[in-house]
């Protein structure tokens, strides 16, 4: 479906361009003894993005191009969708086709993923599995029918090309009556943003382990933490010297921070204050999308509690909260009501705490309310490495001292701390509720993507994540999560196995039971069965995993009734967690962590829906 055209003519600056303008104007502006003028006045801004209608006569025409833009008030170089970043809000409607003609102005291949999209298999916009990708000068023509409503976005699944701006925000509207009342609605798509290479960024983390983490305990900051922990200097030390004979740091948290991030909310930096209009009294949805490529947001609205209707595009059974975590590539519906006519901050914090975003909600614009202070940086316990001690409590709150640490020493990393590689277990019906809580390890031959696994896993359902739950405020967990109503196709699974999150932070090296995507096999599911797949995390860090091409049932603590239904799961660190599958989808799909430099260093599989397991794929075409 992909066609040239060539003759079009297409006007951007080139970036020796952009550079000997960004260069005359710092001139121009350190003369006249202010800031850059030159750039700012004719360069548009991120965050200025429209709206599309792809179900509508006709379809819609999408331009990928690279772009100069001022983000957060500084250039950079984007890769923008008609002109913004975001790129445009596409509305389709369930029931209708929608028709997509997507045309690469830029001198390199591109491609656009439709995330948590149901659709033929070569639609699905992933070079290399689904399709070559669009081709520099080529236009490629998506066409699929709409078989579900809710919130998605869309993104390129080329290279690092997402972290350049190369995403957007998708509303699916119902065919029938919205569960789901509101007054107004309103997107809202939080990103990370870096004025760095990304291919630089990925340099940096291969070559020197926790580049960004400038949040790391040092000697200057002792007493920081004696205060902070109440614990004595003796003590403070000897937990670090411990994390050291481990090898690991407790301010691992995230790889990428505030040290290179902007972190944007629609396109916009926190002092920009994107504003969100609604009057008070009226029931108000925030489409919420992290459209990030390895930020965890908190997000909360202070003074304004938040009603999490839809997850993953999925109607659930209402959830009042105070805060919830969105993991990068969810999306969280929420309703809320403005009470008074005041504005409130919408406020999306790192979970890192190394920056955050912000919008304003408000009756009118030109508002602003109070941003709330940064909270301190979490650390990670030895909860968060799987050290419940036999299952009682000991180590949930940090405290565990440095002879317990030092005790576990030789699990973490010596021979015992495999997992067992066992076969795929299959059989009669598996049970669907009162799942086993924990996992234990057992000896494997892990390679060397693999270097910081707990002796035990832990369901973590009800865990509000690192750093969470000790604000007095309510927090969103998976644990909460019921489906509105059954989803279709729900029955008990015959199949499982066990898939391990792996990862080596000194090489940079991230995969699934030990291996690269280059080293790995396909993982062939047979076309209509029903399979379960026990994710265990054996690093320190939250991965959020999405399967594309079909859903995954999430064993929340419900039933078979319901149980939340997601197209991206978070295993949080030392986190065993269930998914069943039916695999109704013929072809080749990508299941992935969705942390982009995650992805791109080896955490990637193929997945192949095959007729039977002596017998190739499906013709997806037949």
């Amino acid at each position: 479906m992909a066609e040239s055209f060539q003759n079009r003519s297409f006007n951007f600056l080139t970036r020796r361009g952009f550079l000997t303008a960004a260069a005359s104007a710092t001139l121009a502006s350190c003369t006249l003894g202010r800031r850059i003028g030159a750039v700012g006045p004719t360069m548009a801004r991120a965050g200025e993005f429209g709206q599309l209608d792809a179900t509508a006569p006709g379809g819609i025409d999408l331009f990928i191009e690279r772009k100069d833009l001022l983000v957060g008030g500084r250039p950079g170089r984007a890769i923008a969708i008609n002109g913004s970043i975001p790129g445009p809000v596409i509305h389709m409607t369930e029931g209708k086709e929608a028709l997509i003609r997507v045309h690469n102005l830029m001198a390199e291949s591109t491609s656009l993923h439709w995330h948590g999209i149901l659709l033929p298999f070569n639609m699905d916009g992933v070079p290399g599995i689904s399709y070559p990708g669009i081709g520099p000068g080529e236009t490629f023509t998506y066409r699929f029918p709409v078989r579900q409503n809710g919130t998605y976005w869309y993104h390129s699944h080329t290279g690092l090309q997402e972290q350049r701006g190369h995403y957007g925000q998708l509303i699916l509207k119902p065919a029938d009556p919205d569960p789901v009342a509101y007054d107004v609605e309103h997107t809202i798509v939080l990103s990370d943003w870096t004025f760095e290479d990304p291919q630089r960024v990925l340099w940096k983390l291969k070559t020197q382990e926790g580049y960004y983490n400038f949040q790391r305990p040092t000697l200057a900051n002792l007493d920081d933490q004696m205060r902070a922990t109440g614990k004595s200097l003796s003590e403070v030390i000897g937990k670090r010297l411990a994390w050291d004979r481990m090898r690991m740091d407790p301010t691992d948290i995230a790889d990428i921070t505030g040290a290179t991030y902007t972190y944007l909310m629609n396109g916009k930096a926190a002092h920009e204050n994107p504003t969100f209009i609604a009057k008070p009294g009226q029931r108000v949805r925030l489409r919420i999308v992290n459209a990030s490529t390895m930020t965890f947001y908190d997000v909360r609205i202070p003074g304004l509690p938040m009603t999490v209707v839809q997850a993953d595009g999925q109607n659930i059974k209402p959830v009042e909260t105070d805060e919830l975590r969105i993991a990068v590539a969810e999306t969280y519906d929420v309703i809320v009501t403005l009470p008074e006519d005041r504005p409130y901050t919408l406020f999306a914090e790192t979970m890192d705490r190394s920056g955050h975003a912000r919008g304003t909600l408000a009756p009118r614009t030109g508002m602003s309310a109070t941003v709330p202070p940064q909270r301190r940086r979490a650390m990670l316990t030895m909860a968060d490495m799987g050290m419940m001690m036999h299952g009682d409590m000991k180590g949930m709150d940090g405290n565990m001292d440095g002879d317990d640490m030092q005790a576990i020493d030789g699990k973490m990393h010596g021979e015992d701390a495999g997992h067992q590689n066992m076969p795929p277990r299959s059989g009669s019906e598996l049970p669907t509720h009162d799942l086993p809580d924990r996992i234990e390890h057992g000896p494997d031959q892990h390679g060397p993507a693999s270097i910081t696994m707990a002796q035990t896993a832990y369901r973590r359902l009800d865990y509000p994540g690192v750093g969470l739950g000790e604000d007095g405020w309510r927090v969103l967990t998976y644990g909460q999560l019921r489906a509105l109503k059954r989803p279709y196709g729900r029955r008990p699974p015959t199949r499982e196995f066990d898939l391990h999150l792996t990862g080596n932070m000194h090489k940079y090296i991230w995969g699934f039971d030990g291996k690269k995507w280059t080293e790995s096999d396909l993982i062939r599911l047979q076309y209509g069965e029903r399979l379960r797949i026990n994710m265990i995390n054996d690093t320190m860090m939250s991965h959020p995993i999405h399967l594309h091409g079909m859903w995954m049932d999430l064993y929340a603590g419900g039933t078979m009734d319901d149980n939340p239904r997601k197209h991206t799961v978070t295993v949080q660190p030392s986190e065993l967690l269930t998914v069943d599958i039916t695999p109704d989808a013929p072809g080749q799909w990508a299941f992935h962590c969705h942390l982009l430099y995650h992805m791109e260093a080896g955490m990637f599989r193929t997945v192949a829906v095959v007729r039977s397991f002596a017998g190739g794929p499906i013709d997806a075409g037949a």
